[in-house]
């Protein structure tokens, strides 16, 4: 869909890259959505659900499977456990929330180290290992996040899903945001070698697993609500204060400068940064989550700016790097502004 001949042009050099990384991927269908000053510049779907002959072709209603990209919403979730007092600080041990019998290898991680990919565990096979002392390094393992979401739901008796609904979804009126057990019809599938022991989907629907599916309008819109600190429809749909520490750097003071740097599991753009998923030429303020399909939710508060693009792949084909293409976008973005 063509919203503005106008925009288009503008951002034309941002659709090029978006349909160049969707022939550099294994995947059938794309999108981008680019909203700034509270408009809609830039909405293009192409390409279709699936491989299969019959697919449904990508449209407005197709919610892609946003991956990592999840992780935005678990941060939300903490924020709003600090913000209603059932977390104390994020500086609180992870042991005062969550039992386990590893009780020495958490000895001295807190919840800031969770959120911010600094707690230094990691699992091999059903084994937790302690790969760096906690705050003194970044690694992103997904033992940090399974952790978290076990935090989150012990401090507030409730689950992410119940958490977000309450709080946003429903407030929103999303009806294209969610976790998903089963396959439906808005669903895209996901492209992926059937051999990469890296995916992992889930069944549960409480927010706890890999399983959620998004729209890129409703991801948009949930990007905007971060933008403008929690006013939607001329509202404070949700208290100033948890977007703030969602999308504030979070990193522990003394990490190395060129590590990426963190607010509640967004990286967030604030001194340069050698590792960070986000391009050189992003003003600083900027906030930006990826998965691992690609699809990247990127929020420039200096330009009012929310962009979104996805597509059904999963993982890297030979001589693609995800990092690097991912910051690309960030860079031709701005470039066009």
């Amino acid at each position: 869909m063509h919203i503005d001949q106008k925009k288009d042009l503008l951002f034309a050099p941002v659709i090029n890259h978006v349909k160049n990384t969707a022939e550099a991927v294994d995947c059938s269908g794309s999108a981008l959505l680019i909203m700034q000053n509270g408009e809609v510049a830039v909405e293009e779907y192409w390409g279709m659900h699936s491989k299969e002959v019959d697919a449904k072709r990508v449209q407005e209603t197709t919610q892609f499977h946003i991956a990592s990209v999840r992780k935005c919403y678990i941060g939300f979730a903490a924020a709003y456990a600090v913000h209603e007092g059932f977390i104390r600080s994020i500086d609180d041990l992870v042991t005062e929330y969550v039992l386990t019998d590893e009780a020495k290898l958490f000895k001295g991680v807190t919840i800031r180290h969770l959120l911010t990919h600094t707690h230094g565990l990691k699992k091999s096979g059903s084994e937790i290992q302690r790969e760096f002392l906690s705050g003194e390094s970044w690694a992103y393992r997904g033992i940090g996040i399974d952790t978290l979401t076990e935090v989150i739901e012990n401090a507030t008796g409730r689950s992410i899903a119940e958490i977000l609904t309450e709080q946003v979804f429903s407030k929103l009126d999303f009806t294209e945001t969610g976790w998903h057990a089963e396959m439906n019809g808005n669903l895209v599938d996901v492209i992926r070698d059937p051999d990469d022991i890296s995916w992992y989907n889930g069944t549960s629907v409480s927010g706890n697993e890999r399983n959620m599916y998004v729209s890129v309008r409703e991801l948009a819109k949930w990007g905007e609500l971060h933008l403008n600190k929690g006013r939607a429809a001329g509202e404070q749909l949700v208290p100033s204060d948890i977007i703030e520490l969602a999308t504030a750097v979070q990193s522990p003071k003394m990490l190395e400068a060129d590590l990426p740097q963190n607010g509640f599991l967004w990286f967030v753009k604030d001194m340069p940064a050698k590792q960070t998923e986000i391009g050189d030429s992003v003003p600083e303020g900027s906030f930006q989550i990826l998965g691992y399909t690609g699809v990247t939710l990127l929020v420039i508060p200096k330009y009012n700016l929310v962009a979104v693009r996805a597509f059904n792949s999963f993982g890297s084909p030979a001589g693609y790097d995800y990092l690097e293409d991912v910051r690309a976008f960030g860079d031709v973005l701005v470039g066009c502004i």
